[in-house]
């Protein structure tokens, strides 16, 4: 392939809900810029973007793709991406280094859930974008009602420079109303016959290309003046207005195509040539500081790492976007984000599986290279001297936890390194290893995102795993104070062990009074790793326990807060008053101590007034109008407490408090209720006090796990 400068290099993202045709769309336009010679079939399973085992075996596509091709004089990067929102994170990433959409709605099903969610990334990244209505070969295709709902949906400036003229089972012609022509296409597809509109569209074409004008002249004042002195806009004015509104995120315009017969797909490819911004005409990139770069060959180097690809038999790929400069083979760049210096020693363009070395690429194109020491997703790098961090992606917050376990003995390692590597590749998924519930858990984005997950462990690791229903962070507390006198006592022969603690416990909570009765010769404050305080007083008199037992003491105490008496949880928001006991002279040490400290908070906990608390999040909840109120009733069967409600387009925003225990059932009763139309957000807030009657089940199945060890 040539050499292209940075003025003949755009880089498309294609979009939209699962089925819309995204996949056979890319393979078409491959096929029309001449890529391939053969279009191939998700059914086949050998289309170029769709080549992973597991996107074979399910028929979907779940991870973002590079594909390079060529059209007249330009270099064309497409970015295939996923329509399930569990994938989110693979679309995000692929919107940020694109420099125009191309929205396919299924002219069958209207605006479909996931072309609603994508839209609020599009607004989000002002990426400019076209709309494709797919399907226009479907039995039950209807193009008009489908603009009605992009224009509801997406506003006004939602424009049709196209529409099919016979859509269904034997549609083969397209009215273009920006020049005013009819391409009518043979039964198999490919070139169209360019032909006069027909008498009987003239009428509706008139109209739709008068409304064309109206749109891009109203968002341009030196086109509006010239369309007022004039009448009208001839074809080059309409595409630099097209062109100009498109970058500056105002006007979306709507073209037809039949992905599967190959209809309209070089019309789209033609449009993208001659009026779709390069990335040397968008915004610039900003960095993390303010500065803007320049997508300027002549610049200094910078790449944005936007993907990254473990493949057997290849290694690490790291997919990237340049920002300024030029780079090369052979250059060493340091990454901001770690100071490492990565030496480039491969570079590529991209087809699918497929990777083409080249020894350079130059500001504003898409490649990858192979490798690299120490770098990651979101990772700037850049010229030796240089400081540049580009703005890194914001990938939401997972939706759905689960714990994950080997089935084998001995595969622990393998194990955690195999979760590694994935969090590598998709920054939304996040592993934890918790201590507090002794088990690993995956956050991640949904029962299809897990889905992909566990098929990766069991079949790109080998591993045998098995998932499972989180525990709860529970916390423990008091509401009341306990007094004791607690004595650990040992004889065993020799020396033996003697301490005796005289303890008071209280509830903390901010802004209390210091107490009062007990002379106070020292207080520590801890905040918990865990969240709430320790707040411990050293109110012993007369030597009655030496100084050098106090960090015993309090050592034990600890030990016991973070294996909480009632179920094992952490013990929160806790003030301990020690203010007498005894010691001897030769029996006690420090084990003694830590003993009694322990046993006497444990013993004094139970009769405080012990209360278990839960771990409640906030939820946003963005569901279409029509299902409020089914939400409404659902969420609050969960023990949600609902704050209000916004507004959002055709969405409604629910915010509520939920507790964590409700969440797994709750995120499948909404997938359930909305057939995947509702999509939330989670983030934790605070905790609350369980009900009376889940406590005692709690405690007393604690109470039965203990008696079994």
């Amino acid at each position: 392939m040539a050499n292209f400068d940075s003025k003949h290099v755009k880089n498309v993202v294609l979009v939209g809900h699962t089925g819309s045709g995204k996949t056979t769309l890319t393979e078409s336009m491959l096929f029309e810029a001449g890529l391939i010679n053969r279009r191939g079939t998700i059914l086949d399973k050998n289309t170029v973007a769709d080549y992973t085992d597991i996107e074979h075996e399910k028929g979907k596509t779940f991870f973002s793709k590079l594909v390079y091709t060529k059209w007249k004089d330009y270099k064309i990067n497409l970015l295939d991406t996923p329509g399930y929102d569990d994938f989110t994170g693979e679309i995000i990433g692929a919107m940020r280094v694109a420099d125009c959409g191309l929205m396919l709605l299924n002219s069958a099903m209207g605006v479909e859930v996931g072309t609603d969610i994508i839209w609020t990334y599009t607004d989000e990244y002002k990426l400019p974008m076209l709309l494709a209505v797919n399907h226009l070969d479907n039995e039950k295709s209807d193009f008009d009602k489908t603009v009605r709902e992009a224009k509801a949906h997406f506003g006004n400036n939602v424009v049709v420079v196209q529409y099919p003229v016979n859509q269904g089972e034997k549609f083969d012609a397209i009215v273009d109303v920006l020049n005013m022509v009819m391409y009518k296409y043979p039964a198999e597809g490919g070139k169209p016959e360019k032909l006069a509109i027909p008498d009987s569209e003239k009428e509706k074409a008139n109209q739709l290309h008068q409304e064309l004008i109206e749109t891009i002249a109203g968002n341009d004042e030196t086109l509006m003046e010239r369309y007022f002195e004039k009448g009208e806009l001839d074809e080059d004015e309409m595409k630099l207005g097209l062109h100009h509104s498109l970058i500056n995120h105002e006007i979306f315009p709507i073209f037809c195509v039949s992905a599967k017969k190959n209809m309209g797909c070089g019309r789209i490819m033609s449009f993208i040539d001659n009026v779709c911004p390069s990335a040397y005409e968008m915004p610039k990139q900003k960095t993390v500081d303010g500065k803007e770069i320049e997508c300027s060959e002549n610049g200094s180097t910078a790449i944005f790492i936007y993907k990254t690809l473990s493949e057997p038999h290849v290694g690490d790929l790291s997919f990237f976007k340049v920002l300024s400069g030029k780079i090369k083979v052979g250059d060493e760049l340091t990454n901001e984000n770690t100071g490492q210096v990565e030496r480039i020693n491969q570079l590529y363009e991209v087809e699918g599986s497929k990777r083409t070395p080249v020894q350079e690429l130059v500001a504003g194109d898409i490649g990858a290279t192979l490798k690299l020491k120490d770098t990651h997703i979101n990772n700037t790098l850049h010229e030796k001297g240089k400081h540049i961090e580009i703005v890194p992606i914001q990938f939401p917050n997972p939706t759905l936890t689960i714990a994950v376990e080997g089935t084998k003995k001995g595969e622990e390692e393998k194990l955690s390194i195999a979760l590694h590597q994935l969090v590598e590749e998709d920054p939304t998924i996040k592993v934890e290893v918790s201590p507090e519930l002794k088990q690993t858990l995956i956050h991640c984005h949904g029962e299809l995102h897990l889905t992909v997950i566990k098929w990766k462990l069991e079949n790109a690791f080998k591993l045998s795993v098995e998932f499972r229903t989180p525990k709860i962070p529970y916390r423990e507390t008091i509401r009341k104070s306990a007094d004791t006198i607690y004595r650990h006592k040992k004889q065993s022969g020799g020396a033996g062990q003697f301490a005796e603690v005289a303890m008071k416990i209280e509830p903390w909570f901010e802004g209390m009074e210091e107490p009062k009765g007990f002379n106070i010769r020292g207080k520590e404050e801890h905040d918990l790793p865990w969240g709430g305080k320790l707040i411990y007083y050293n109110c012993i008199v007369g030597g009655a326990i030496d100084n050098r037992f106090h960090p015993s003491i309090l050592k034990g105490i600890m030990e016991k807060m973070q294996e909480g008496p009632l179920t094992g949880s952490y013990v929160r928001d806790v003030r301990v008053i020690l203010y007498d006991g005894k010691m001897h002279a030769v029996d006690s040490n420090d084990l003694a101590f830590k003993l009694a400290g322990m046993m006497a908070f444990k013993e004094n906990f139970h009769n405080a007034d012990p209360q278990l608390l839960e771990p409640y999040y906030h939820i946003e909840i963005h569901v279409p109008e029509e299902l409020t109120g089914g939400i409404m009733s659902n969420i609050q069967t969960h023990r949600a407490v609902v704050e209000g409600m916004d507004a959002e387009g055709h969405f409604t925003i629910i915010k509520a408090h939920i507790p964590y225990a409700e969440m797994h059932e709750f995120g499948s009763d909404l997938r359930s209720l909305t057939q995947g139309r509702a999509r939330f957000n989670l983030a934790f807030n605070h905790y609350e006090p369980v009900p009376y009657e889940t406590q005692k089940i709690l405690i007393a199945e604690f109470k039965n796990q203990e008696e079994l060890v």
